[in-house]
């Protein structure tokens, strides 16, 4: 059967985010950071004159412009002013290296680029800067041949905006890519929109609330909750790097009551650093973004703040579709219910649909989908079917109409004719208390299929614990699924986007399972 959350209310208007605060108290903090803060007034009066100044230079209504800019107040401006001007924001991961952008800006060719004077010199080595016809600007430096952000923010700007349509283009996101080159993913004002109106929906937020979005604002996750916090009125802070001091101050001076921090320095902030109960005392919703977090951190963090970490699931081409927020202690790793505007039905490899209880291919129909994936027809086509969105990945429902997230269908690892989650053994291995993370592959034997192999990073003081009683812990939960061979490293690698990197532990074990045994 379908699933369907709450009725979505209207989308947020992303040419007019700003309505809520400015009739309620212009003067008040709309956007905070350490180093300083902006009020709705001032922040609703930058957007419009740089909306206005990137139209004096040129800029047209459809052009993309790329940014490659860590956490700033300014880069909330920067996207705010391209929605007012009818221009495509194209944030690109901060940490993307040198092809990873010649790769980006070759495939949706943005008329002008922001960039941190700190990233330039990197930017300006890749070949499509000079092959392409992009306008350099740079923030919080000077750059050759680059114009200075800072004076087109503080210049009068001059003309009229344009009339901007809600299926015009809005955002252009790049994928991870862990499973081939980054696609994409085009987003118009409208889906957008009916992203960020059902973040502050499902999360109740109202304009009483401060919001502490302490991940990229480059990433859909992290800008969506920054976006929602403004759409309602809400105080909302810029975290400028995630380190335990920077969280720290955000968290004694501002006081939020929902965040979104991502696992690592989430972990960091546990492990020490001097935080106490208090510190966490004006939460009543904590989420870890980016990817899911451990049953060890999350224990710890619990124990430390006395606040639940709530499990979300989404994906850049549909926004947020599920949360567990509050779900109770049965509902303990549960990805939660279907937030607003989003309808889930979990089908066979047959297409037909499959009872509660039962592991099925998981579709999602929503306003919140994607438009395309740039330039990508191809890959547009075979994502959807007839309206439906096909996630790729393996859910389960239970009778209250909880989902559990079981894995990725191209990553379920088949021994012996059985399809095994990684999803489970994962959670079987971070159950142990000395597992900080986990990731579990499928390496193809001759004699079975595929063997499963886990890569594992260990807590911090955590008593020396060896790979094979690791092994029999797992066994012990999860019988023949648990992993063949097991192997503990200082930490797992991170894809650029800051989630474990399966592919590259997958080729790790690809290398090793020659002469594998168990340590």
């Amino acid at each position: 059967m379908t699933v369907s959350g709450p009725q979505l209310a209207a989308p947020a208007d992303l040419t007019d985010l700003f309505h809520q605060g400015l009739s309620t108290d212009p003067e008040a903090v709309a956007l905070f950071a350490l180093d300083g803060a902006v009020t709705w007034q001032e922040l609703d009066a930058a957007c419009t004159r740089l909306a206005l100044r990137y139209l004096s230079l040129g800029l047209e209504p459809g052009d993309r412009v790329a940014s490659i800019m860590p956490n700033r107040a300014v880069l909330v401006i920067h996207y705010l002013a391209c929605m007012r001007a009818g221009l495509v924001a194209m944030p690109l991961n901060y940490r993307y290296t040198a092809s990873d952008i010649d790769y980006a800006l070759r495939l949706a060719t943005p008329a002008a680029l922001l960039v941190h004077a700190e990233r330039a010199k990197d930017v300006a080595a890749v070949p499509a800067i000079a092959e392409l016809p992009v306008s350099m600007m740079a923030y919080a430096g000077e750059v050759n041949g680059a114009l200075d952000f800072d004076d087109l923010l503080n210049g009068a700007g001059e003309g009229t905006l344009p009339d901007v349509d809600a299926e015009a283009p809005a955002f252009i996101f790049f994928t991870s890519g862990t499973t081939g080159k980054p696609k994409g993913v085009t987003h118009s004002h409208a889906s957008m929109g009916y992203m960020v109106a059902s973040n502050a929906q499902g999360l109740g937020l109202g304009s009483e609330d401060v919001v502490l979005p302490a991940s990229w604002i480059s990433h859909t996750a992290g800008l969506r909750l920054t976006f929602a916090g403004l759409w309602v009125g809400a105080r909302t802070n810029i975290a400028r790097r995630f380190t335990p001091d920077e969280l720290l101050g955000l968290l004694r001076q501002t006081r939020p009551t929902v965040a979104q921090i991502l696992p690592a320095p989430l972990a960091a902030l546990v492990t020490g650093h001097g935080a106490v109960r208090e510190d966490f005392g004006s939460l009543k919703s904590m989420m870890a973004g980016g990817d899911k977090p451990s049953q060890t951190l999350v224990d710890a963090f619990s124990a430390l703040a006395g606040v639940p970490i709530g499990a979300f699931y989404g994906m850049t081409e549909m926004g947020t579709s599920h949360s567990n927020i509050q779900g109770g202690p049965d509902k303990v790793g549960s990805v939660g219910l279907n937030n607003p505007g989003y309808i889930s039905v979990l089908r066979d490899e047959a297409g037909a649909e499959v009872p509660v209880g039962v592991d099925g291919r998981h579709w999602i129909k929503s306003p919140t989908m994607m438009t395309e994936y740039w330039k990508n027809p191809e890959a547009t086509a075979a994502a959807f079917q007839e309206g439906w969105f096909d996630t790729g990945d393996l859910m389960r429902r239970d009778e209250d109409g909880y989902f559990w997230f079981r894995g990725r269908r191209k990553q379920i690892i088949v021994h012996d004719g059985s399809n095994i989650s990684p999803a489970e053994v994962e959670d079987a291995l971070t159950a142990h208390p000395a597992v900080a993370a986990a990731v579990a592959v499928g390496i193809r034997d001759e004699m079975h299929g595929e063997d499963v192999w886990a890569f594992v990073s260990l807590a911090e003081d955590s008593k020396l614990v060896r790979a094979g009683e690791i092994i029999d812990f797992a066994r012990e939960r999860i019988g023949y699924k648990a992993p063949d061979v097991v192997r503990i490293m200082a930490t797992l690698p991170l894809t650029i986007g800051g989630k474990l990197d399966r592919m590259a532990l997958k080729r790790l074990a690809a290398d090793e399972s020659g002469a594998a045994h168990v340590q």
